[in-house]
């Protein structure tokens, strides 16, 4: 592979988004929240000029392209984070024990999962929030990894050990990310 003399990567900061850089720290502003980020290596730079944000490195090689790449995929998350948010839709699934799920404080809640005396829980992360509507749980944030974090978990408390999952489909199932 020919090695490029820098790798450049130009994200326009969007209208109703405040943007700021300070040692390492890319701060995000926007009309649904604040969303911070530390960016921190020795060969990627980032910078702020003329209402765009600027991801840079001069002679790349393969790895500071990676982070480049991720870098500005992380940017972009952040701009439609504050701006849009995002929204993950869980479906509750059961066949013969009904399922009780609720939210108290930073815990999801799951009562009688296959019958179980003992509850189940799932932790929330940072900042976002969880609504509990009939048999759908909406997960909902400005920061991507909190919202899929969070799903991730309700996901998993809710995993079935030692049986058959083609008979035993209990659970909370992700259905729908954005």
């Amino acid at each position: 592979m020919p090695v490029a003399p820098e790798v450049k990567y130009t994200i326009k900061i969007p209208e109703d988004v405040n943007v700021s850089y300070d040692d390492y720290v890319l701060t995000v502003k926007g009309p649904k929240g604040e969303v911070k980020r530390e960016f921190m290596h020795d060969r990627v730079s980032m910078r702020i000029e003329d209402g765009y944000v600027v991801v840079y490195c001069a002679l790349p090689k393969k790895k500071d392209y990676a982070v480049a790449g991720t870098w500005n995929s992380h940017v972009k998350n952040m701009f439609k984070g504050v701006t849009e948010g995002f929204e993950y839709h869980l479906k509750i699934l059961f066949a013969h024990f009904p399922m009780k799920v609720s939210v108290k404080g930073d815990k999801v809640v799951i009562e009688n999962f296959l019958g179980e005396r003992s509850p189940r829980y799932a932790k929330i992360f940072g900042d976002v929030k969880v609504e509990v509507k009939g048999d759908m749980v909406i997960v909902k944030s400005v920061n991507k990894e909190h919202a899929g974090q969070t799903a991730a978990n309700i996901e998993r408390a809710t995993r079935i050990k030692d049986r058959d999952p083609r008979v035993f489909q209990d659970g909370i199932y992700i259905i729908k990310k954005g």
